[in-house]
């Protein structure tokens, strides 16, 4: 082989290696993301719409599938990305193997008609008389060095032949392997595309019937908001408690809009802040329903939500654990809701709502995933569902920066 023929197939190879790497790093990544999609689909199945359906209002149950429905589109959308990934592999491979294809039947012509040349020539004795002719030594001793350089070309041919035809099978291998792939996950999104129209028309039946009656939801949105916002006031309130009991105690004013802390307060907040988007979850299973911010409420468009932090749907009685060492700085009892718990991490709070069973007092010291209660279950619809929210100073946090994988 020739050192232009090498650097070409090795710069072949290298191509379709890096390629097939790179590739195969995305593919990993979207099934990644696809699994855990499916596995909030499962969650939301046993932990969001469970019980019997009597038991929850028309707006809880069409709230459940609006949740469902969405997961499952993105489900449908990820696994398209895949399916399109994989079809570019399978198009790319299918190149590269019609090339090597023919390389590998342009080798085997040449190494045909080599091995042709020297079954006419194996006659050893024309080899000897082929040295012998030679006219001095010099060209005798170079005629015998062809000779030696060719028999280690073909086998050299013969090697390089039986390496392109393992490669060749790999790739045939690897494209065979990429086409089972992806009629999988076609019949994957097949299936979920199934189910997403037959939750869409449960969905449209729901949503007839809550016309109906639009206005009267309207005001029970607007109520539990009022009562939440209720809720952010007490909290708020009791940050700026706090901030103001750190700054009396250093002598500092009272109103100042800071916290003044100790060195080892500190310390503390500044490992908190090192921990963004590492923290554990406040449940050790949980799917998220409600997200941060303000938005339109998913059925009722009409009515805006703002929710100051997340709402985790968990299952029955799910232990309560504080995502990082602190101190309890509150247990509240608010009027429109149950027992709330307050950590205290520096100038960092987080917040646990609706809470039972609770395992800690105020100005106990806790560290991370420490019990500190359990999620109190609704009676009248089966749900449990913790409140969890991140405070710097008194600005409320999104904790999906903060929480792991949140």
């Amino acid at each position: 082989m020739n050192l232009k023929h090498f650097t070409v197939l090795l710069l072949v190879l290298m191509t379709s290696v890096n390629h097939h790497i790179f590739a195969q790093k995305d593919q990993e990544q979207l099934e990644q993301r696809r699994q855990a999609l499916q596995k909030e689909i499962d969650q939301i199945n046993t932990l969001v719409i469970k019980g019997k359906t009597e038991q929850k209002s028309v707006l809880s149950q069409i709230e459940d599938l609006d949740l469902k429905l969405r997961v499952r589109q993105n489900l449908i959308e990820v696994t398209n990305e895949q399916i399109n990934l994989l079809t570019r592999q399978i198009n790319n491979n299918q190149v590269q193997i019609a090339r090597m294809r023919k390389e590998l039947q342009k080798r085997k012509d040449e190494y045909a008609t080599m091995i042709v040349r020297s079954f006419k020539a194996r006659n050893e004795q024309s080899k000897l008389m082929f040295v012998l002719s030679a006219e001095n030594f010099q060209q005798a001793y170079l005629r015998l060095r062809y000779i030696k350089q060719y028999a280690n070309y073909q086998k050299q041919q013969a090697d390089l032949i039986a390496e392109q035809t393992e490669a060749l099978q790999l790739k045939t291998k690897d494209l065979l392997a990429q086409k089972s792939e992806k009629d999988k996950l076609i019949s994957v999104n097949r299936e979920a595309k199934r189910l997403i129209e037959l939750e869409r028309e449960t969905n449209r039946v729901l949503i007839a019937e809550l016309t109906k009656n639009l206005s009267t939801y309207e005001r029970q949105i607007a109520q539990k908001q009022k009562e939440s916002n209720a809720i952010d006031k007490e909290i708020a309130s009791l940050i700026r408690e706090a901030r103001e009991k750190s700054n009396t105690a250093v002598g500092k004013s009272a109103t100042s809009k800071s916290f003044s802390l100790t060195p080892e307060d500190k310390a503390l907040a500044a490992s908190f802040a090192a921990n963004n988007g590492k923290l554990p979850w406040p449940v050790e299973k949980g799917v998220v329903v409600l997200r941060f911010g303000k938005q339109a409420h998913p059925v009722v468009k009409t009515a805006i939500i703002d929710s100051q932090g997340v709402r985790i749907a968990t299952p029955e009685g799910e232990n309560v654990r504080a995502v990082f060492q602190g101190e309890v700085y509150a247990i509240m009892a608010p009027k429109y809701g149950n027992t709330t718990i307050m950590i205290q991490h520096g100038n960092y709070f987080t917040i646990y709502r609706n809470l039972t069973e609770i395992s800690v007092k105020k100005g106990d010291k806790v560290s991370a995933k420490q019990s500190i209660g359990r999620v109190l279950k609704n009676n009248s619809n089966g749900e449990s569902v913790l409140n969890f929210s991140v405070f710097m100073d008194t600005k409320p946090q999104n904790p999906a920066n903060w929480i792991y994988k949140m």
